[in-house]
């Protein structure tokens, strides 16, 4: 019999964390070993998650958890005012990040890229898990390059803290890949509201929209004289990333240095 993956959960107690917890107890190719909140006192994760107990109780102390257990896989989907640290600190102790948090900066990912190679590990940062959502990338990099004038509207609850969001960001990531920079719209215009037009990226806008009971949605407006494409995506519960981060913790056991993005795992 295989040796079962040993996952770590940082923010475990959380929302996303919690379906996290739910997943690995739940697939029997992996074998949780410790789950981290600062919030939350020594609770057993089964009972947390509605599931049997499972003997594993939650911990505050995220370096002495990891340093004393020892996981393969650490799952981060906390913030990205700790994601570096937390990163940083998994790859020094020999501990594969599965990262759901944005925040990174270009020149982190290529630090932690090198930090990973060095310890000979992988590691993933991914701005969204949902296979629905990477194939929306995937589809309006493809079409950016018959319809370059397009905008990125993304649709969150009032309580995230980045903007635009991380899938926002990469989406735009992957159109400028493959579609060369465009300034659109009239070369007079003028905003007389600041912000009016969005953000700006390579040519095009993008535009966060915020507001309460609202899950995740993204949609690329694309349009050419006489016709308009418009690929959206809509996420109702968090259940919808979990798919992803199983494939993931599989993944990041196969390889070393550190990805961005989960695109790279949907062919």
């Amino acid at each position: 019999m295989e040796q079962k993956i040993r996952v770590a959960v940082i923010g475990a107690s959380g929302r996303m964390g919690r379906e996290v917890v739910k997943t690995v107890l739940t697939d029997p190719e992996m074998e949780l070993v410790a789950g981290i909140s600062r919030s939350s006192g020594p609770v057993d994760l089964g009972k947390m998650v509605g599931l049997e107990e499972c003997g594993v109780l939650m911990r505050s102390d995220l370096e002495q958890a990891l340093t004393d257990l020892r996981p393969d896989v650490l799952v981060d989907f906390t913030g990205p005012q700790t994601a570096f640290s937390h990163t940083n600190l998994a790859i020094e102790l020999g501990i594969r990040p599965v990262m759901g948090t944005t925040g990174f900066t270009p020149e982190q990912i290529v630090e932690l890229d090198k930090l990973c190679q060095e310890k000979g590990i992988g590691g993933l940062i991914a701005p969204n898990f949902s296979i629905g959502a990477i194939l929306m990338m995937k589809f309006a990099a493809q079409a950016s390059k018959y319809f370059p004038h397009l905008e990125i509207i993304e649709y969150h609850g009032d309580q995230k803290l980045d903007a635009p969001s991380g899938t926002a960001v990469k989406t735009a990531e992957l159109i400028a890949e493959v579609r060369e920079e465009i300034r659109q719209g009239n070369p007079k215009e003028e905003e007389t509201i600041e912000g009016a037009r969005g953000g700006y990226y390579n040519g095009f806008r993008i535009h966060s929209v915020r507001l309460p009971g609202i899950f995740a949605q993204q949609e690329v407006v694309m349009a050419e004289p006489g016709q308009a494409l418009k690929i959206r995506h809509d996420s109702y519960d968090r259940a919808a990333y979990m798919p992803g981060v199983a494939i993931a913790i599989r993944k990041v056991m196969t390889y070393k240095g550190m990805i961005y993005g989960f695109e790279h795992f949907i062919d």
